[in-house]
């Protein structure tokens, strides 16, 4: 039985230029944190992720949805979690606030992850199995699939996840030899040029085998400056990701993805306003066959399912900690699955979360295990700091969802 909550806002300030972007120039790292205790003495945190000011308004929002857990029976809850899911996130009054996004959403995913967590430790196991141990029948019902009846049925998620039961065993083998990662942190905006090379060369030397540089600059002569000095620093053998993190109009994003195809990256990501679907599509034309990534700012499901159908997104980066909380990113995950798109997420949470979201992914529902985001600033601050060796993420063991606090 849940017996209490505690809602935390906090937050992290970074030094040196670290965590900028060409949006986001001084982030400071913060979390709307969901702590949820039951009767046996577990305590499971749950996160949302902002870069600051803001952070108490989810704090706010998280209580809205975290009191109405107190008394529930965390197993009878998960059992049949869609449907809590779907009637919180569509509470008459709080709904007009999104619906389906911005602090409200963000404040349901804290209490969402918080409840997984605690599931898992109430079990004993890393969320990543207790994922996997799940049927598909029990997996599904623990997702919301309002307003995806189009393009994914609940008949038809079963049928996918059971599809893929058969290859499993194979899948699993990751579990020992690791999921791959990339080095988000080579090319933070305000790093200067020779701070770019040296972290490739640091990059190369751990053992990654791709990394990615932010872009999005007034000049873009500096975005086709420093996106070459990776090139040339790294070699064609590595996969160089860029990010404008939606700086760019469409215009902007068509002339200076032009000129970056010369250095052959795999893809740009959050190229211009990230509710602007048909402008993706047309981009994802005019550039072709430089691919594009997306979803760090797509809120909910909807919006991915509407990305999905345009055909514009080779890979989807959806954020447990930014859409409505591990349920709705199994869904999108699912959605993926179906459209044959790669998941590759972006972490806010550092990677705590997604990396068991992404070994249920590959293990259950067949997605390739390309590779997570790696971002390393915060990793002091966690109990179970997720472990990299060799580029490669280590499969956690610890009972819950790796986002416990010191």
């Amino acid at each position: 039985m849940i017996r209490k909550y505690e809602i935390s806002d906090k937050r992290f300030l970074l030094q040196g230029g670290t965590g900028s972007d060409a949006i986001h120039k001084d982030p400071v790292y913060s979390y709307a944190n969901t702590i949820l205790t039951d009767d046996a003495g577990n305590s499971a945190s749950g996160l949302a992720f902002t870069v600051g000011a803001g952070n108490e308004l989810v704090c706010q929002a998280a209580k809205f949805y975290a009191e109405q857990l107190v008394g529930r029976d965390v197993e009878e809850l998960m059992a049949g979690f869609g449907n809590w899911f779907y009637a919180a996130s569509n509470e008459q009054q709080f709904r007009w606030l999104g619906p389906h996004k911005g602090v409200v959403h963000l404040g349901l995913a804290s209490v969402t992850n918080a409840c997984y967590d605690l599931w898992a430790k109430k079990r004993g196991v890393p969320l990543w199995k207790l994922l996997l141990d799940l049927s598909p029948e029990a997996i599904v019902n623990t997702l919301d699939l309002s307003y995806l009846e189009d393009v994914l049925t609940k008949e038809e998620a079963i049928g996918l996840l059971r599809e893929q039961m058969a290859g499993r065993k194979e899948r699993e083998h990751v579990l020992t030899t690791g999921y791959p990662g990339y080095d988000t942190s080579v090319g933070w905006f305000n790093y200067d040029d020779e701070k770019v090379r040296a972290n490739c060369k640091a990059a190369l030397e751990k053992g990654f085998t791709a990394m990615k540089l932010k872009v999005g600059a007034a000049d873009p002569q500096r975005d086709i400056r420093r996106a070459n000095i990776v090139r040339e620093t790294a070699s064609d053998a590595v996969k160089v990701m860029l990010d404008a993190n939606q700086q760019w109009t469409l215009p902007q994003a068509i002339a200076v993805c032009t000129e970056l195809k010369k250095m052959n990256p795999y893809w740009v990501e959050e190229p211009t306003h990230p509710d602007d679907v048909l402008a993706h599509k047309t981009l994802a034309d005019a550039i072709a066959p430089v691919k594009l990534a997306l979803g760090e700012h797509v809120p909910n499901r909807v919006v991915f399912k509407n990305y999905l159908q345009s055909g514009c997104a080779a890979f989807i980066q959806v954020d447990a900690v930014r859409v409505g909380g591990v349920s709705e990113f199994i869904t999108v995950s699912l959605l993926c699955r179906k459209f044959g798109i790669p998941v590759v997420p972006h972490v806010g949470d550092m990677g705590q979360l997604h990396q068991h979201l992404v070994l249920f992914n590959h293990i259950a529902m067949g997605h390739e295990a390309l590779f997570l985001e790696h971002i390393p600033h915060l990793q002091q601050h966690f109990l179970h700091p997720v472990k990299i060796e060799n580029g490669v993420y280590i499969t956690p063991q610890e009972a819950g969802a790796s986002c416990d606090f010191k």
